[in-house]
């Protein structure tokens, strides 16, 4: 294959004719939205190896593998895939990750990427304006992980000035519940903490935080001699979809002069909802979060805002030099190097930028109401109909819910489902109760796809083993 501008139209054309037929496909439910075949199979049938060793032979080489290649993707447009909370993008997103895979423009230096660079400043610049915080800043991050990381690294910059230098305090603690996504304990782990540096906060019996028990703790802990790096909680939580009580929170954490992060990946988007704003209350509070447009806000992955409400102390985050790379120069003050963890980094704010410029805010704020809404509806259905539980009402567009006629553990029975490639849904634990869930992320998804859905539970489970 020709590395020339050519093969790049013959060829892109070539793949959008087999991405247009592929997205028709998904969205009108004419394959499964899985096929999970053995991996010695899939690997037989993309032929990688020889691939790799030979290269694509024509034309018909690479439609082969495309097809082949896109049989076997989690069909993400299609209604019935009810799984993680992984957007299903928009196809402007598309047009962004083809351009910076022409042009591979590393913007975390402004002369190696001048409009990738501006485009991060004025999304960053964007998010913070929505979340009310006129002295923020913060950096995209390729995904939430990464983007816990910086938070609590800050976090420890603005507790413990010194540890950059010196190393960690020996009495530094984290307050975070036991719902926690797992990446906050990683990079407390990362960060030299200590696992036995997390100090558990007491939750509800769906896991969410109760203010007076964390009064309580944080008591506790200062009266044992701990420092309080930071507490975490969950808006919302991945496992549940439930909203931690921000405002109340906030104001006791502002009291105690206690540094407050939100890990809120998924449910800030809820932020341009006039009809849901409400779930943030207190929102502006926060010294940290994080937004991963690749959730709610229909990019593809990877794209997460690290957000700090104090320039400032996310500035000071990292002490380094790096001469080749940073030093004086005119444009200095747009490069985000000095602030983030990554060198090299794509332009991750320009996906952000072609869908909100295809949708606009409110389109995107429409998109988030609709898929909440539908979860709502959907916990109607499944409360009322024989069989089925559900231990809460939804609070964004994740339903968590048991089926019980059978022999069935709900485990087996999401295995079943997966496998019959039918549909996709996913299970989780609350408070050690094993329940099937449901992420609503589709716009083409509708009641009938729900009903669909539990009719075909009841038929599985009648299957039996």
């Amino acid at each position: 294959m020709k590395n020339d501008p050519s093969t790049l139209k013959a060829i892109g054309e070539l793949t959008l004719e087999r991405l247009s037929q592929y997205l028709e496909s998904s969205r009108n439910s004419s394959a499964p939205v899985i096929e999970l075949p053995s991996k010695e199979t899939l690997a037989s049938r993309l032929n990688a190896r020889e691939r790799i060793k030979y290269g694509f032979q024509d034309e018909a080489d690479i439609t082969d593998f495309i097809d082949t290649y896109l049989k076997h993707t989690m069909h993400l447009h299609d209604p019935r895939y009810l799984g993680h909370q992984v957007a299903v993008p928009h196809i402007a997103s598309a047009f962004a990750e083809l351009i910076h895979g022409v042009a591979n423009q590393p913007m975390s230096i402004f002369e190696m990427s001048p409009a990738g660079n501006i485009l991060e400043h004025e999304v960053i610049d964007w998010m913070v304006q929505k979340i009310g915080w006129p002295e923020g800043s913060g950096t995209m991050t390729h995904g939430g992980s990464l983007a816990n990381l910086h938070c609590m690294l800050a976090a420890r910059a603005h507790a413990a000035p010194d540890s950059w230098q010196s190393g960690n305090p020996k009495d530094l603690v984290v307050l975070a519940p036991g719902a926690s996504h797992y990446s906050i304990a990683r990079a407390i782990g990362m960060m030299g903490l200590g696992q036995d540096a997390i100090i558990p906060v007491s939750t509800d019996a769906h896991e969410v935080v109760m203010p007076k028990e964390l009064e309580r703790i944080i008591k506790e802990t200062k009266a044992g001699g701990k420092q309080i790096m930071a507490v975490v909680i969950n808006t919302c939580a991945t496992s549940s979809g439930l909203y931690d009580p921000i405002d109340e929170i906030a104001d006791l954490c502002n009291q105690e002069n206690i540094w407050l992060h939100l890990d809120s990946p998924h449910g800030i988007a809820a932020i341009l909802s006039e009809k849901y704003r409400h779930l943030l209350k207190g929102l502006e509070k926060a010294d940290s979060l994080i937004w991963d447009a690749h959730k709610m806000m229909r990019t593809s992955t990877l794209a997460t805002g690290a957000l700090f409400k104090s320039k400032h102390i996310y500035q000071k985050t990292f002490q380094q030099k790096a001469s080749y790379l940073i030093h004086e120069k005119d444009t200095a003050q747009y490069d985000t190097l000095p602030f983030q963890i990554e060198c090299t980094k794509s332009g991750l704010a320009a996906k952000i930028f072609w869908v909100l410029a295809a949708e606009g805010e409110s389109g995107i704020g429409a998109h988030v109401e609709q898929t909440y809404d539908l979860a709502q509806e959907a916990y109607q259905m499944i409360s009322s109909r024989p069989g089925f539980e559900s231990p809460f009402a939804p609070e964004s567009n994740i339903i968590c819910f048991t089926y019980r006629d059978g022999d069935l553990d709900q485990l087996t029975l999401r295995e079943k489902i997966v496998a019959d490639g039918q549909f996709y849904i996913t299970s989780t634990e609350i408070k050690g109760k094993r329940y099937l869930r449901i992420v609503v992320m589709n716009d083409l998804s509708s009641v009938k796809t729900i009903e669909g859905l539990l009719d075909h539970i009841e038929t599985l489970a009648g299957l039996g083993d």
